[in-house]
């Protein structure tokens, strides 16, 4: 039997990316996934790549009505929810004395807020339906520690990892693990605007901070998509009933915790 079967599932940022490469596992489990996101055009190209078990939400994490009517429509299209991944997220860096009240609102807004809220509306509907849940949150290796650079993302994701601990003991009395991911360099699209930020500080040649981030893990490379997949699987299948408030490092051992 597939680990998710019969399961309903719901990724936030999930038309390209880490998002979507977990729908396609989690379908080929069983389950049936809701793609959310602000790009609705983009989800829409992927729910189709991927099968008739996936299909797309459009879905503001900024936004509190926009929140609790996609959790709504994922219900009312697939009958129920039982899986949470909150992926949707922005990064940002600058020196310290030049970061903006506009980049710290727009990266709390997202990454913190959006996280909560999206928690919060789907933890409802899992109460609700009196079965239980799992809610998986992706934070960072830039959660565990502060970068010269980073200062606003590595404090969003310090507090994606105390709400999923804050969160994870106060909503397993209902049945709902609450659990999250922590990657560390994880390469894809998004990278080439990361790179170009830290050539722009760092006085770097464009694609050299990404060469050398690579180098610096110990598995010998940046990690992908597909290497998360067996933790989100795990978290949100019956293997990780016990599992309560954890984070879970999946960074080719850049950061022992």
């Amino acid at each position: 039997m597939k680990r998710l079967e019969h399961k309903v599932a719901m990724i936030t940022g999930a038309a390209r990316g880490i998002g979507r490469t977990f729908a396609e596992a989690y379908v080929k489990e069983g389950a049936r996934v809701a793609l959310c996101d602000i790009n609705i055009e983009r989800a829409e190209v992927s729910a189709r790549e991927i099968g008739e078990n996936a299909f797309a939400v459009k879905m503001d994490v900024t936004d509190q009505a926009s929140i609790e009517a996609a959790v709504q429509e994922v219900v009312s299209t697939a009958g129920g929810l039982d899986i949470l991944v909150n992926n949707a997220a922005l990064f940002d860096l600058a020196p310290f004395v030049e970061i903006t009240r506009e980049s710290y609102d727009r990266l709390f807004s997202i990454n913190v807020a959006g996280t909560l809220f999206t928690m919060q509306a789907a933890a409802k509907v899992m109460i609700e339906q009196g079965r239980g849940g799992r809610i998986i949150n992706m934070a960072s290796q830039a959660g565990r520690r502060g970068e010269a650079l980073v200062a606003v993302y590595c404090a969003t994701k310090a507090a994606v990892i105390s709400l999923t601990q804050s969160a994870g003991l106060n909503l397993i009395e209902h049945g709902i693990n609450v659990n999250a991911i922590a990657p560390g360099v994880v390469d894809g699209e998004h990278w080439e605007g990361v790179d170009a930020l830290f050539a722009k500080y760092e006085h770097r040649p464009i694609g050299e901070k990404k060469r050398l981030v690579g180098e610096a893990v110990p598995f010998g490379r940046m990690g992908t998509a597909e290497d998360l997949v067996g933790m989100a699987v795990f978290l949100a299948g019956p293997e990780s009933e016990y599992v309560v408030a954890q984070t879970y490092n999946v960074d080719g051992g850049n950061w022992m915790s």
